[in-house]
């Protein structure tokens, strides 16, 4: 049995993660891959049980399991907290203790949904890239100073450090990432200002050697982000470091035009953790409004990276592109002319593909 623990955590979660197990379920059907789910609380809702938002026990559980699925954490009630005790305490309480040391975060253009995208169809049609992003290392990890004075004037400061086996490590799965798809690797960093680029790059080229079916190149950040946003096909497999990552994957996560189809993977030492990247949006939790498929995109992702089950990864992503090609379309990405369809007609629908 393959144990896959649930965290729903707040807001649309609850209803997005019973989509997607509904859909795994339904595949395990069909592919006979032996799943067996377990609900986890963590966030806001956790902290109203508890008075924890990542209780000891729910770590415990994912540290034993052979993958997690998430939903979304965070709510206006919660917002007041003292800081270790907000929801979003779960999520890197949650990264830390699993040792989340890499984020996937796949770019795909639907050609159902490209006149969604802000850039020109001619620009962006055809986009498919994957962002790997270091995860807990870089300038937000380094160390830090808040506000000092220091000879009467107000300075604060982080510092970002990179050591050689934590570059070896993210651009490992960089290379393998790019060996599965169509073979291209970028490195984006800012080796013409920063010591740590330097050695990241340093690291990138040294490591290409073991790879020589990969293409590699290199990109100054400012670079990337205009080629992003210029000629995104360009791109397959871009490995970067944490803040640089944090940005360039937040803008491409715009190109396709709907963030409730984008979701993510952080691939950790212990398991890994599966989740879509938009919020819990509080405001239509329950309406049956949200859009399910950046979650059940997210299951696919788990089968793919951490049960090698290509195979049913496929099928997933496939009845989700027929979904959208058959016209059905949730609140978020809703033009006139198609079908509007709630978050379990999206689940249904997406099954009956399958």
């Amino acid at each position: 049995m393959k144990k896959i623990i649930v965290i729903p955590g707040d807001g649309i979660g609850k209803e997005v993660t019973a989509s997607a197990v509904e859909v795994l379920k339904k595949i395990d059907a069909k592919f006979n891959l032996g799943l067996e789910f377990e609900e986890r609380d963590a966030g806001g809702t956790a902290y109203d049980k508890f008075g924890e938002p990542l209780p000891a026990e729910t770590l415990d559980a994912c540290k034993a399991a052979d993958a997690v699925l998430f939903g979304a954490v965070g709510g206006k009630q919660w917002d007041n907290l003292p800081v270790d005790k907000r929801p979003e305490k779960a999520l890197f309480g949650l990264r830390k203790g699993l040792g989340l040391y890499g984020n996937l975060r796949p770019v795909k253009v639907y050609d159902a949904l490209i006149d969604g995208s802000p850039l020109k169809p001619e620009l962006v049609s055809g986009s498919d890239l994957l962002i790997v992003r270091e995860l807990v290392g870089g300038i937000y990890f380094g160390p830090r100073r808040e506000a000092e004075i220091v000879d009467g004037v107000e300075r604060a400061y982080d510092t970002e450090i990179y050591s050689v086996p934590e570059i070896e490590r993210i651009v490992k799965l960089g290379f393998d990432s790019a060996r599965k798809r169509r073979k291209k690797l970028t490195s984006v960093d800012k080796a013409n200002v920063l010591a740590s680029s330097r050695l990241w790059r340093r690291v990138v080229n040294d490591m290409a050697k073991n790879y020589p079916d990969v293409e590699v190149n290199h990109l100054y950040v400012d670079n990337a982000a205009m080629q992003l946003a210029v000629n995104p096909k360009q791109f397959d497999v871009i490995v970067t470091g944490n803040m640089f990552g944090d940005i360039l994957s937040d803008e491409a996560s715009v190109i396709g035009g709907s963030i409730g189809l984008m979701p993510s993977a952080s691939i950790g030492e212990l398991t890994s953790f599966y989740e879509p990247i938009h919020g819990s949006a509080p405001d239509i939790a329950g309406k049956n409004i949200a859009n399910p498929m950046g979650t059940i995109l997210s299951a696919a992702m788990l089968l793919r990276y951490s049960l090698n089950a290509e195979n049913a990864a496929q099928a997933i992503e496939a009845a989700v592109d027929k979904t959208l090609a058959d016209g059905y379309r949730t609140a978020d990405i809703y033009q006139d002319g198609f079908k509007k369809i709630g978050t379990k007609e999206a689940t249904e629908i997406i099954c009956a593909r399958l």
